[in-house]
């Protein structure tokens, strides 16, 4: 009797977890922004806890702890953004002082012709057949120039989801050792110590997570850093190196994506900095490969350290950090990427770390639950 009443209940659970799975299937698309916004602002939050609970400590005041850190954070942010946005365009102000528009098209015609002319025999047939390559410019500049008003959707999105994350985290700064009281107060007696435990052992995993990840976007700026400053000892007349190479290791905060953001500002420099070089127009990767502006170069050095980054440090920094295996950091990045894109892959890891300290909890609580 006492079988079939387990066998009863198993049913029940089973029934009620597959309904309630259906239901959030359902909810999900309402409220995905919303948990996406949490979650962003609780990892925000645990940055920056440890340095207002410091402040507070010494202030007496968790109100101006968190102003103070807040606005400081915003101050070197936006002085960075600032600067680097400053000298992008005194930059491109100073490539269109010097390069006319018939200059321009001189050298476009030029670079056509050299890469026209590397070609195999078969793709240049292709290539004259296929029509005017002015004609194809066009079409291709008409087309961006048609997409900017989606971009410019997408950056007010952003920009909203930005605003939010930033409340909710001045919100959870301010009440977070609030929060946490009145979570340990629903703890039901029996379970107190287990409970406090779970929640130190999450709030541990996740920061250590950050931490890891902090050393691998700082690895990969030095890395970008030093690969571009080498890309100069070989003739490159790269500028703002330091500026590309911390926005690479911002970016890399989601895996794999950091090396490809620090990309694109690099080959607009490089762009800007040699037209009208005819030995950076006419530059070869390893004398075979025609290169011009060394775009090929910059392009393959962030490969490479996409390739270390995502191959060696991430698993091995933020796997150690959470105390996963790199393998087991390297399924669950593509796991979440699959499923959810790079917001999958940002998640995945913590959400992994925080599993395992769940699923540990359970199998220690069953191994003792005669003694609670």
């Amino acid at each position: 009797m006492e079988q079939s009443t387990n066998y009863f209940q198993l049913i029940y659970r089973v029934i009620i977890s597959l309904i309630g799975v259906w239901f959030l299937s359902i909810i999900w698309p309402f409220i995905s922004d919303v948990i996406l916004m949490l979650v962003f602002a609780f990892l925000f939050t645990t940055v920056l806890l440890s340095s207002v609970d410091a402040l507070e400590r010494k202030i007496g005041s968790r109100a101006f702890s968190v102003l103070a850190v807040v606005v400081l954070l915003l101050v070197v942010f936006g002085t960075f953004i600032g600067s680097f946005i400053s000298q992008m365009s005194q930059q491109a102000k100073d490539f269109s002082n010097r390069i006319d528009k018939e200059t321009l098209t001189a050298e476009f015609t030029k670079l056509g012709d050299q890469l026209t002319g590397a070609l195999p025999n078969f793709m240049k047939d292709m290539n004259s057949s296929s029509g005017d390559l002015a004609g194809r410019l066009s079409e291709i500049v008409n087309t961006t120039i048609g997409s900017l008003a989606s971009m410019a959707g997408a950056i007010g999105n952003f920009m909203f989801i930005a605003t939010m994350v930033f409340i909710f985290t001045i919100i959870l700064l301010a009440e977070y050792h609030g929060f946490r009281k009145s979570l340990v107060n629903i703890i039901p007696n029996k379970y107190f110590e287990v409970g406090l435990k779970l929640i130190y052992n999450i709030e541990k995993s996740v920061s250590s997570y950050l931490r890891g990840q902090f050393l691998s976007a700082l690895s990969v700026a030095a890395m970008s850093v030093a690969g571009l400053l080498m890309l100069n000892l070989f003739g490159a007349n790269l500028t703002l190196i330091i500026f590309i190479g911390i926005i690479a290791g911002l970016a890399n905060l989601i895996p794999l994506i950091g090396p490809f953001v620090g990309m694109v500002p690099a080959i607009l420099i490089a762009f800007m900095n040699n037209i009208g070089n005819d030995a950076a127009t006419a530059h070869m990767l390893f004398g075979v490969m025609p290169s011009p502006f060394f775009i090929l170069d910059i392009i393959l050095m962030f490969l490479i350290v996409q390739q270390i980054e995502g191959n060696l440090i991430t698993p091995t920094l933020v796997g150690k950090s959470v105390g996963l295996h790199p393998m087991l950091v390297m399924i669950s990045l593509l796991i979440g990427g699959t499923i959810l894109g790079p917001l999958g892959m940002l998640f995945a890891v913590p959400a992994t770390g925080v599993l395992k300290v769940i699923l540990k909890e359970i199998t220690f609580v069953k191994k003792n639950a005669h003694l609670l």
